[in-house]
């Protein structure tokens, strides 16, 4: 009964307003979203290049990036006053395509894989030319403790990333191979040749893996999540130190992280026969 009154309340008070009121509304919606578009061409921003983009004053500008940001919209650079899209796109993303049910379908996987390996256990998506983190496990062992959710990483030098490259068609992944690469550690691999190489392993090994190749003291392992189809639609990795997780560690524990990316495409629709000795496309 109070749910229901409080709805005929909700709606008693919407048919109060006036016309003007209404449209300031999806005035400032459409601003809104103007805002998450310009600072996702743009990146970190500040409040006068926003209100530029808008026209509108400054003070409105600040009053929008404001709201967003109390939403988990935007987040503002303590230093520089500049924004940037916030980590709760991350949450209204996931909403999309196969993202809750992806998650949902994956957790007793990460869950079971956590346990077994105890160190930090992700899934990532792919977008673009990148891959986006959308779940994460970190068991009280691990020493990883920062959040990956949310984080956009690059292809040829994550574990992740080297998994939807070698899933990719081979037009798309040449592409993305032959271009030029930035080289974050000594251990980064950014020759087309060796990158080419590294992908045509990945494929025949059906796991890839990466040592310090993006952050130095960092490793990671991971293996493809796939669709009734056979497409990639997800990667599971295990990431921690590297002074724990060697290169003969990572294709050690790669058995694990294998199985839970397989039970997690049996409950997306894979076939689990024709899982068996795929080791990509």
């Amino acid at each position: 009964m109070t749910h229901r009154v409080g709805v005929l309340v909700h709606y008693a008070s919407v048919s109060t307003d006036d016309g003007s009121r209404a449209s300031d509304r999806v005035q400032a919606v459409e601003r809104a979203v103007s805002i998450l578009q310009f600072l996702a061409r743009n990146g970190w921003s500040g409040v006068t290049e926003v209100g530029e983009e808008l026209k509108v004053h400054k003070s409105t500008a600040f009053r929008l990036l404001s709201t967003l940001e109390a939403r988990g919209m935007v987040e503002q650079h303590l230093d520089s006053g500049k924004y940037h899209l916030g980590f709760g796109l991350v949450y209204l993303a996931r909403a999309v395509s196969v993202g809750p049910d992806l998650s949902r379908h994956a957790q007793a996987s990460l869950e079971w894989l956590a346990d077994e390996i105890s160190e930090t256990v992700t899934l990532a998506v792919l977008e673009g030319d990148e891959a986006i983190t959308i779940d994460q496990l970190m068991p009280e062992t691990s020493v990883v403790g920062r959040s990956w959710t949310g984080r956009r990483n690059p292809l040829h030098c994550t574990s992740v990333g080297k998994v939807f490259l070698a899933a990719l068609p081979r037009s798309r992944a040449a592409m993305y191979v032959n271009a030029r690469h930035v080289r974050y550690t000594d251990e980064t691999i950014v020759s087309p040749v060796e990158l080419r190489a590294e992908l045509d392993r990945v494929v025949t090994q059906g796991y890839a893996t990466a040592w310090e190749e993006f952050e130095e003291g960092l490793a990671s392992v991971a293996a493809p999540v796939r669709a009734g189809d056979g497409t990639v639609v997800a990667a599971m990795s295990v990431s921690g130190p590297s002074y724990r997780l060697s290169v003969q560690t990572l294709h050690r524990i790669a058995e694990y992280v294998c199985e839970a990316a397989a039970r997690t495409s049996v409950r997306v629709g894979a076939s689990a026969t024709d899982l068996v000795g795929s080791g990509g496309e």
